[in-house]
């Protein structure tokens, strides 16, 4: 154990470039400490006293709380036994009151993060004295889960990577195999992207073809994972040909590609390729930034005269107006932007180990502190997860790319304001005339559903609201019948006004969706396309890279 933690302090990250600015993290906590007012700081205390004075009365009468509905918190121990229980009200309470405190100061998302990573590590569910299936496991193995928790974190540490390493079997997933596997083929490749066609379901097809864009973060299979849950399986089997660009995984030699070509070597190229080979007009659809792309690439089109090359498109969980980020906002500051600026410039890209700590740190109890109660305490194995498994086949970006997203897009909000500019061309949204749907997902952590809304309005989009989160909400096949979804045909000034008024529905999204898409097509069908010129098999070269 000694010469494994030798070799693990010698693999710590070595000191460098980083990603973000320290002095701002210091500018952020020393603006929110010197902004309280001494009479918040009273009124805070007040409050606190009388909520601990409550506290302690129900702790010492054995009066029973509600259970929250956390999933740190899911063992019976921590409702049924005092101890435990009280421990767990404790902890949510003192998190309360410190959030209380932090809304009534300065120093904006940077401080609402920084506190939020901390409450998320103190949590009681983390430590083995206060953990209940901890102390448990502890007593049935005579403490080796703890010792080969050591062991286990002693690895991570060692990686270098930085993050805590989710242990499944590695066999659960094989791209090709059981995960991406719907059949299909590479039609054609570019130095940014390989364009999958897959194989026809049906003896006919709808004339129209559909253009899946996907954002650069991940791998674009996040809509073709297991068979059961594969939206372009589903696709597919509805009589629909489907396209999907895989972008590649960027290397130094991909560092100059920007937002420009991403537009017109990437999506405007891959339009091209499938109107050719189909003799129609595509269905564009994209998530997340592949959505704010396909936008991009729709006004790019209209300004030089060109809109007519594509039939409609569908963001799901895209943002265009980036004025209200969220927590998100905490990174998209000047000092930050230096920073990843100056980090960008030494390596050509940032990595996919750096996006996928990102990312984790943003929903940490489920990304990070699950992983270190599995691994580092009970010593337990996670179950095989197809999500995880796409989520942690991250890819890189080019600096260049996240320089121009960042500054331009981000930071200066362009795409509201005709700022941006492709290739000479002013990138004007509200020019964009292609019939349009926009997706928001109700508990999206990326993608603020009413920031989603606030872009559909600039897009004059028809607009859906689906249930559950970023991620989980897109892969909702019909047959599962989860989350439900919402319309309305209105278009208030807020979201929580398109809300009041909305219909909600039972089930997927996905039928409503394929209406829609019908409503604004041809109505044709067409003989099945099948594929004879295939390059190699989907998933293709590109998503299989490291």
């Amino acid at each position: 154990m000694t010469e494994r933690l030798k070799a693990a302090m010698e693999k710590m990250p070595k000191s460098g470039t980083l990603p973000f600015d320290p002095l701002a993290i210091a500018q952020a906590t020393t603006e929110f400490a010197t902004s309280l007012k001494p009479a918040d700081l009273l009124e805070v205390q007040l409050q606190a006293a009388r909520q601990w004075s409550d506290f302690w009365t129900r702790a010492f009468t054995g009066a029973a709380t509600k259970k929250p509905r956390d999933r740190r918190f899911a063992a019976p121990e921590w409702q049924d036994d005092p101890y435990y229980r009280n421990i767990r009200d404790a902890y949510l309470l003192a998190s309360d009151q410190l959030r209380a405190l932090v809304a009534k100061g300065e120093g904006g998302a940077m401080v609402r993060f920084l506190l939020d990573q901390y409450l998320n590590a103190v949590a009681p569910s983390n430590f083995a004295a206060t953990n209940p299936e901890v102390v448990a496991r502890t007593s049935e193995t005579g403490g080796a889960n703890l010792l080969n928790g050591f062991a286990n974190l002693l690895e991570d540490v060692s990686s270098g990577q930085g993050i805590v390493r989710r242990r499944t079997d590695p066999d659960a997933f094989v791209k090709g195999e059981t995960i991406a596997a719907t059949p299909g083929q590479v039609v054609y490749q570019n130095e940014l992207f390989q364009l999958i066609q897959y194989d026809p379901a049906t003896p006919d097809v709808a004339a129209e073809p559909l253009l899946y864009v996907p954002p650069l973060v991940n791998r674009f299979y996040m809509i073709d994972l297991q068979p059961k849950s594969s939206l372009v399986k589903w696709l597919v089997d509805q009589g629909r040909t489907v396209f999907v660009i895989s972008w590649v995984n960027p290397t130094e030699a991909q560092r100059d590609k920007g937002v420009e070509q991403y537009v017109l070597e990437g999506i405007v190229e891959a339009i091209g390729v499938v109107t050719k080979r189909t003799k129609a007009k595509p269905d564009l659809f994209a998530f997340c930034l592949g959505g704010t792309l396909v936008a991009i690439t729709l006004a790019y089109l209209a300004a030089r005269g060109r809109a007519g090359e594509v039939n409609s498109a569908t963001l799901i969980g895209s943002m265009v107006d980036f004025a209200d980020m969220r927590d998100w906002s905490a990174f998209v500051h000047e000092g930050h932007l230096s920073a990843l600026e100056d980090h960008l410039e030494a390596q050509g890209f940032i990595d996919s180990v750096e996006l996928q700590r990102l990312f984790a740190a943003m929903r940490a109890n489920d990304l990070i502190w699950s992983s270190v109660v599995n691994h580092y305490l009970l010593d337990k194995p996670a179950p095989p997860s197809d999500l995880l498994y796409w989520f942690e086949d991250g890819a890189r970006i080019p600096a260049a790319f996240l320089k121009s997203y960042n500054r331009d897009i981000l930071f200066a909000n362009k795409l509201t304001s005709a700022g941006f500019v492709v290739d000479g061309a002013p990138i004007d949204l509200t020019a964009i005339k292609t019939p349009m749907m926009v997706i928001a997902l109700k508990d999206d952590h990326v993608s603020a559903w009413s920031a989603v809304y606030d872009g559909a309005r600039l897009l004059n989009a028809d607009f859906v609201l689906g249930g559950s989160g970023h991620n989980a909400g897109v892969i909702n096949p019909p047959a599962a019948n989860k989350h439900g979804y919402w319309t309305s045909d209105a278009t208030p000034a807020t979201a929580a006004e398109w809300l009041e008024g909305a219909e909600k529905h039972e089930g997927s999204w996905w039928p409503h969706w394929q209406q829609w898409q019908a409503s604004h097509g041809s109505g044709e069908r067409v003989p099945a396309r099948t594929i004879k010129d295939g390059l190699e098999p989907a998933p293709g070269s590109y998503a299989k890279a490291l």
